[in-house]
């Protein structure tokens, strides 16, 4: 049996941040992912897909993702059901995300440019298990003499299929 989905989208609003009684971290967001065609209109349509991150994942997501910015989202399919107020019984379909990318960083959304003299996070994977976020963590981040690799000079990147994600 295998039960994996890789999803690529935009947030459609910031990530909600809770904690179960045990004290557990869980965040809970929405991703837009586009459809393969466009509808009648001409316009292209997408989907709204629940997104569920647990412990060090979903406190990383809380704190890194806002509404619009594009994440590679990897999990499982779940569906769960409950006993609403009038007695109805409740399904409900989400993804239980497992790894989560970042695909933009948040000064290419906000139109900013790097800082000048110091360390510029960049946009790292995050997993479910043993990461320990950005933080001081030196490991993601570059300093500004480095160049960016993908600097719009306007000529096409060479990437081999070994380098993408999916």
């Amino acid at each position: 049996m295998l039960n994996r989905i890789i999803l690529i989208g935009r947030l459609t609003r910031d990530p909600e941040l809770r904690y179960t009684p045990a004290g557990v971290a869980v965040t809970q967001f929405t991703l837009a992912v586009d459809r393969n065609f466009t509808g009648q209109n001409g316009e292209r349509e997408a989907d709204f897909i629940p997104v569920v991150t647990w412990r060090q994942l979903a406190e990383t997501c809380a704190n890194y993702l806002r509404k619009g910015r594009l994440a590679a989202v990897e999990g499982r399919i779940q569906v769960r059901n409950y006993e609403n107020n009038e007695g109805k019984r409740v399904y409900v379909t989400e993804v239980i995300a497992d790894n989560v990318r970042f695909l933009e960083s948040s000064q290419n959304r906000e139109g900013g440019n790097a800082p000048s003299g110091g360390n510029v996070p960049e946009e790292p994977s995050y997993g479910g298990g043993g990461n320990s976020g950005r933080g001081n963590n030196n490991n993601f981040s570059r300093s500004n003499n480095n160049q960016d690799p993908f600097s719009g000079d306007g000529k096409p990147i060479d990437i081999s299929d070994d380098d993408l994600p999916f």
